[in-house]
């Protein structure tokens, strides 16, 4: 059974409620609130959806205290789709081993350090270069509460 968007589930205030409780803050108080980040933040939890895939699910939504720290994708292909990813990377912090101008890159083109395009479920995003910094930027501030 294909699971509908989170965003679908919650609708647009239980979302935001969810993300609003997050388990990732900004790291120490430089830059947090600044008009950059959260024009990333914004980015990142509600045009690209990234909680949807890098949040894991329980039973009553996201888990916001592991928010964007990784999950088993909880959807499912209708037919099969090569290459499909299971498990969506830990993105708080940025991702694991690039620098932030790879990361920046990637959001711009789609492709990853390696050349290759990202794996299914990610989007091919195409952010213009300035949403591209400014999503990079709000990631890589993120720092883990565990």
């Amino acid at each position: 059974m294909k699971m509908p968007p989170l965003r679908t589930l919650l609708g647009p205030l239980g979302l935001a409620a969810a993300i609003g409780a997050g388990g990732c803050r900004p790291a120490g108080d430089a830059g947090a609130g600044t008009p950059t980040l959260e024009h990333g933040r914004y980015l990142a939890e509600n045009i690209g959806m990234c909680v949807d895939c890098h949040t894991p699910m329980g039973p009553h939504g996201p888990m916001m205290e592991r928010h964007l720290m990784g999950a088993r994708i909880v959807f499912e292909p209708t037919v099969p789709v090569p290459d499909w990813i299971a498990i969506a990377p830990p993105i708080a912090g940025g991702f694991p081993g690039w620098s932030r101008e790879q990361l920046v890159q990637f959001l711009e083109t789609g492709v990853n350090p390696d050349g290759k395009q990202a794996r299914p479920p990610m989007p091919h995003f195409r952010f213009n270069h300035t949403d591209a910094e400014a999503v990079a930027d709000y990631l890589v501030s993120l720092k883990p509460q565990y």
